[in-house]
């Protein structure tokens, strides 16, 4: 929708619009990706069309599932426990700061205790094999294995950092948000996540588009966490990202316009390293 309309494409409105899209898009490929293992092509009776209204009815139905267990867990959760402290605690800023620390640790620990599932430690490696190959454009690189090994698995603008960006957010703007009312407090941890979202995209945003030393700083707790939620790929997998990144757009025609015919050699020293360079 942000390509249909100017709107969505101001500041801090693109954030929430993103935010949601990307909900709803990864969920959806997660479930169509699903449906692979989970179809029998000979034991179904459903029609094509059937199977497409089921398949969407499966959707929305699992997105507001998981949506309503991301909030429950990560809002709620972390605010009502922040109220058993509070009992010994006067400060409301203190209190606040512990339930945002609160928050953060169950994330760590959520990403943490599911990386040790074989299957999600695949997709921590093709996560890392998504963020080689866009490094490995981005420093300048002609888009092949060899080079996409070489390049760094974290990036400033993944969706890990994006994650932790919100959560330490939240803290900021819950220390100005606050009500009397235990029933309105908590409710504005709700209500406040898009805001939250489209601030903290913008902080994303500015840090993958800029090198500076402050916004290295800024990116390095992100990219101490994406050690958790990427892990090295095998050549097969960096041969799904490139396909990926070339199903999406024309790399040569990136390289060209934004390096022109600069020596690779030159960049593939630096290949090892974080993505400093500007958002395609």
């Amino acid at each position: 929708i942000a390509a249909k309309n100017a709107f969505f494409r101001l500041p801090f409105v693109r954030g929430i619009v993103n935010f949601i899209d990307s909900l709803v898009l990864g969920m959806s490929t997660l479930t169509y990706s699903t449906s692979f293992i989970e179809e029998d092509e000979d034991a179904s009776k459903e029609t094509g069309e059937e199977k497409k209204k089921s398949d969407a009815v499966f959707n929305v139905i699992t997105i507001l599932i998981s949506v309503v267990l991301a909030v429950g867990i990560f809002m709620v959760g972390p605010y009502y426990l922040s109220l058993l402290i509070g009992r010994y605690i006067k400060s409301e800023s203190l209190v606040i700061l512990i339930e945002g620390l609160i928050r953060v640790c169950i994330f760590v620990g959520y990403v943490s205790l599911i990386s040790l599932m074989k299957d999600i430690k695949r997709v921590y490696m093709y996560h890392g094999a998504e963020h080689k190959c866009i490094n490995c454009i981005e420093h300048g690189l002609e888009l092949n294995v060899e080079n996409v090994r070489k390049s760094s698995k974290e990036h400033k603008r993944c969706g890990t950092s994006f994650m932790l960006i919100v959560m330490c957010i939240s803290i900021l703007v819950l220390m100005f948000v606050r009500f009397d009312s235990k029933v309105l407090r908590m409710l504005s941890r709700i209500v406040l996540i898009p805001v939250i979202a489209g601030i903290s995209y913008e902080i994303l945003r500015f840090a993958g588009t800029h090198d500076n030393k402050f916004t290295n700083i800024l990116s390095k707790p992100g990219l101490l966490l994406q050690g958790l939620t990427t892990k090295e790929p095998d050549d097969s997998m960096i041969e799904v990202g490139i396909k990926s990144v070339e199903a999406v757009f024309d790399w040569r025609e990136y390289l060209k316009e934004n390096f022109g015919d600069k020596d690779n050699d030159v960049q593939t020293d630096s290949a090892g390293g974080h993505t400093e360079t500007s958002e395609s």
